[in-house]
């Protein structure tokens, strides 16, 4: 595979996949004002490192009772992002979209994060601030890397072919394509997917393609979409389509052109002018956009939707298309069609506690896929970087950043193996295929498969956690701390409102309590308790060793401050 045309092609759009590549205009959909503000301040923070120096970063909340869906969403944080950049930076994004003079990226952020809980009521309902295992400058300061930070990195590689286009993302997964990231326009709509040729019906069914909402082209070109059927009757509901040339699963993302966007805006006026309904952009766009009427009301009666009131939402888009079709201006581009990604890319899903378990450890592996995932995240060959590790046992494969571990008091503080480590404090420690971030206690051993996150403990005892066994900090406004508990075999949306015996609350009862949770006021909190409990257990002389025990030829050299006063400051600055 590292020698293949594909990884090669990977290779070269992680090389795309930098700050300077993305959107001009961001914006993020958020659950909150105060998720909206934390936002707001940490992305202009990150511009130059994340994204470009000059990008406007907009970030505002989806204000609407019961939620939008993703398609209202869009087009109602498309709208509050236009109204706050003309009042913040007097500009007119609708004219410059319309121009061709600036590209703009949405990011849906919303959502309670049941499927990774606890780790978002650690951030305090924050979801996509949830930390990755890199870290970045923010303001100059070195501070860990949150999953949207990595999704808008990766994603502004496609900001280059997309001048006068409103590209939407989902703020949870990273995808690294095997074909060219860079492409020419040629639709109104095109939808990112995984395309190859048409399958049979006993291959269909060995791929499991009746699982996934799929996007289906002719040899035109032309695209539709259905969800989830099987391959008898995906052929039925595409026989419109004409011959079929290839088939993939749809990534979901989409853009649309400044026309197509208007359109949309005009349609549903009624809808964002008074925040009432809910719509998807699958089942309530683009399936009635690119089905005939028999086979949008054959889907949709999947969902339980009776034919009437299908066939009712079919006409009205129609009839939208019809009028879309008369507009001149919109003829240079066809409506709706796919952006491959190729088949066998990466695809890194956090938003699943399983799933940000393997996909964090990767970094930790030794295969071509988690080359390169250390190669997006920056992770070069030197894996302990911005720490202070004494006396300590690191092996070639773990993954350290911005860590004080051990003391020069003792002989032996420890060991870490095949784990990743950011922003952990203690004296002695014994980790093997864990991972831990935002960690202060005076001793840890964390056991294969467990997750340490936000904690501040202060027992005698330190840490001790069990395979595959989750710890989460929740801080309130009084910085006091909840530690709530979990294993990576729990389902957090299926034990959502269930009290697991080890918990004070449930999953819903933090979520609840954290509802008008300020992020940027408790960060400080956060850091501040960090702080007050490490200056009680640090032992700190004038000077402090790298560590000596053997390590991988890998780790030679671990970035270490040769005085740790000097590093105490770099330290404090950057999280504590």
């Amino acid at each position: 595979m590292a020698n293949s045309a594909a990884y090669q092609m990977m290779i070269s759009n992680i090389d795309k996949m930098q700050a300077q590549s993305g959107f001009d205009v961001v914006i993020v959909c958020c659950s909150s004002a105060q998720q909206a503000r934390y936002w707001q301040k940490r992305l202009e923070g990150g511009r130059g490192t994340v994204l470009p120096s000059s990008s406007i970063v907009l970030s505002v909340q989806e204000d609407w009772p019961g939620g939008a869906g993703n398609a209202l969403g869009t087009l109602f944080a498309y709208v509050n992002a236009v109204a706050l950049a003309s009042e913040r930076y007097g500009m007119d994004i609708n004219s410059k979209l319309q121009a061709g003079e600036i590209s703009v990226g949405l990011y849906h952020t919303a959502g309670k994060g049941t499927r990774l809980a606890p780790l978002p009521g650690a951030e305090n309902n924050n979801k996509p601030g949830v930390k990755l295992p890199a870290t970045i400058k923010v303001n100059g300061v070195l501070v860990p890397m949150t999953i949207l930070e990595a999704v808008i990195r990766q994603t502004g590689c496609y900001a280059k072919s997309r001048p006068g286009r409103l590209s939407v993302f989902w703020g949870d997964q990273v995808f690294i394509p095997t074909v060219p990231v860079e492409y020419k326009v040629t639709h109104h709509v095109d939808i990112l997917c995984s395309l190859g040729p048409m399958p049979t019906e006993a291959e269909w069914t060995a791929k499991g393609m009746h699982n996934y909402g799929l996007i289906a082209v002719n040899s035109g070109n032309r695209a539709a979409q259905v969800e989830k059927v099987d391959h008898s009757t995906a052929v039925k509901l595409l026989k419109n389509l004409g011959e079929l040339k290839s088939v993939g699963a749809s990534l979901g993302s989409f853009s649309v052109s400044a026309k197509m966007l208007f359109f949309l805006l005009e349609e549903f006026k009624n809808e964002l002018m008074n925040r009432k309904g809910k719509f998807d952009s699958d089942p309530h766009l683009w399936m009635p956009m690119t089905l005939d009427k028999p086979a949008y009301t054959q889907l949709m009666g999947q969902k339980g939707i009776t034919a009437e009131k299908a066939g009712v939402h079919h006409d009205r888009i129609q009839s939208m298309m019809s009028r879309f079709h008369a507009d001149s201006s919109t003829t240079s581009l066809d409506v709706f069609g796919p952006v491959d990604v190729g088949q066998g890319f990466y695809w890194w899903d956090f938003g699943q506690l399983l799933l940000y378990q393997r996909n964090t450890l990767m970094v930790t592996e030794s295969t071509p896929e988690s080359d390169l995932m250390r190669m997006f995240f920056g992770i070069s060959s030197h894996r302990v970087r911005d720490s202070a590790v004494i006396k300590t046992t690191i092996d070639g494969a773990s993954c350290v950043s911005s860590c004080h571990i051990g003391n020069s008091t003792k002989e032996n503080n420890g060991t870490i193996k095949d784990s990743v480590l950011s922003n952990v404090r203690c004296n002695y420690i014994e980790a093997e295929g864990c991972i831990m971030v935002n960690v202060t206690a005076d001793s840890i051993i964390a056991r294969p498969g467990s997750i340490i996150y936000n904690i501040v403990d202060d027992t005698d005892f330190g840490l001790e956690l069990s395979e595959g066994q989750v710890l989460a900090g929740v801080f309130n406004d009084e910085g006091s701390q909840i530690i709530m508990r979990s294993s990576t075999k729990i389902d957090g949306g299926k034990a959502w409102e269930e009290k697991l015996e080890w918990n004070p609350k449930t999953f819903q009862d933090v979520y609840n309590m954290n509802t008008e949770a300020d992020p940027l006021h408790l960060e400080k909190k956060i850091s501040s308790a960090h702080s007050r409990l490490w200056r009680s257990l640090s032992v700190q002389p004038s000077f402090f060793h790298q560590v000596s025990t053997p390590r991988s030829e890998k780790n030679e050299s671990f970035g270490a401050f040769p005085d740790l006063l000097e590093f105490e400051k770099k330290m404090t600055a950057s999280y504590w």
